[in-house]
């Protein structure tokens, strides 16, 4: 099964070129059983990186462009009046998928932003009065454009906890752009990308990683990192609980994609940036240090050591 990931990440990479470890961190996170968020400029491949994982992994996928006037029954669902019946019908939308690919979402109103909300953090849909369960697995893959471009609505805090990773693609070196200049169109060659694995396979595989073994020293390490946000004063909010079991989580997907059954501290160290970078704030005690999400998340790794 393990071989079969490897596979995939191998065939997303001669889609997506040059960004590996951006392709590791991916499947680390839907393996961890979360939602990914994917922020960079237009361009760069983010849309395709997101085509190339539910198509490889073999999910059904379907795809909303968020725009400022779509709606939450866009992607939620609407019941319409059926006359012959004399009943309501419910007409479900796009979000009743395994893979939802939200494309820049930051582009929607706040309103539809939040119509994601409960399907996120409790894998179903309230409507009518009725809640409505969504497939297994059910993952939200969004991309967004950074916040400073015209059109965008930065996304809440609450729905940017509920995105387990949040990563970014940068622009292509040298040669990987010489390889998209002068290779076969990307979109060509999603339509031949061959699925690797089912949706069973993801399942199995999240049963696998959960039964990773955790040290308590490790947990200690997770710990003091959580602790040291709340009290530095480097911070304007500490980690929360989410933000610890998120990185327990994709700690243990990270070594079961590394062929081991325990977790050591480098795989924390590997996936903390992508885990807790958005999730974090500068103090404004030092307004002249405005650090990025990233940046922060550096800064706690650097401040912490290993026990």
């Amino acid at each position: 099964m393990l071989e079969k990931f490897h596979a995939c990440a191998a065939r997303i990479g001669a889609v997506v070129v040059g960004k590996d470890l951006q392709v590791r961190q991916c499947l680390t996170c839907l393996i961890a059983g979360g939602h990914l968020l994917i922020e960079d400029v237009p361009g760069v491949g983010k849309t395709t990186l997101a085509h190339a994982i539910a198509i490889s992994l073999g999910l059904p996928f379907r795809r909303i462009q968020f725009t400022s006037d779509l709606l939450p029954s866009d992607v939620i669902g609407v019941s319409v009046y059926e006359r012959n019946s004399g009943q309501f019908q419910f007409h479900p939308g796009p979000i009743f998928s395994e893979v939802l690919l939200a494309d820049e979402v930051n582009r929607a109103s706040p309103k539809t932003q939040s119509a994601l909300l409960e399907a996120m953090e409790e894998n179903q849909v309230s409507i009518d009065g009725m809640s409505r369960p969504l497939p297994q697995p059910f993952f939200v893959i969004a991309t967004q454009n950074p916040t400073h471009q015209i059109g965008t609505f930065p996304l809440p805090e609450s729905q940017l906890d509920r995105f387990l990773m949040c990563i970014t693609l940068g622009y292509p070196d040298h040669a990987a752009e010489r390889a998209l200049l002068s290779g076969e169109p990307r979109r060509e060659m999603l339509k031949s990308l061959p699925p690797v694995a089912r949706a069973a396979d993801l399942l199995a595989a999240q049963a696998k990683a959960r039964q990773v073994y955790c040290s308590p020293a490790l947990l200690d390490y997770i710990q003091a990192l959580l602790a040291h946000t709340r009290v530095s004063g480097d911070y304007s909010e500490g980690l929360s609980p989410r933000a610890g079991l998120a990185l327990l989580s994709a700690s243990r997907a990270w070594a079961w994609l590394d062929r081991r059954d325990h977790v050591i501290p480098e795989d924390v160290q590997n996936i903390l940036v992508g885990v807790v970078g958005h999730r974090l704030r500068a103090s404004t005690r030092d307004e002249g240090r405005a650090l990025h999400g990233r940046e922060l998340a550096n800064l706690l790794l650097q401040s912490v050591p290993v026990p």
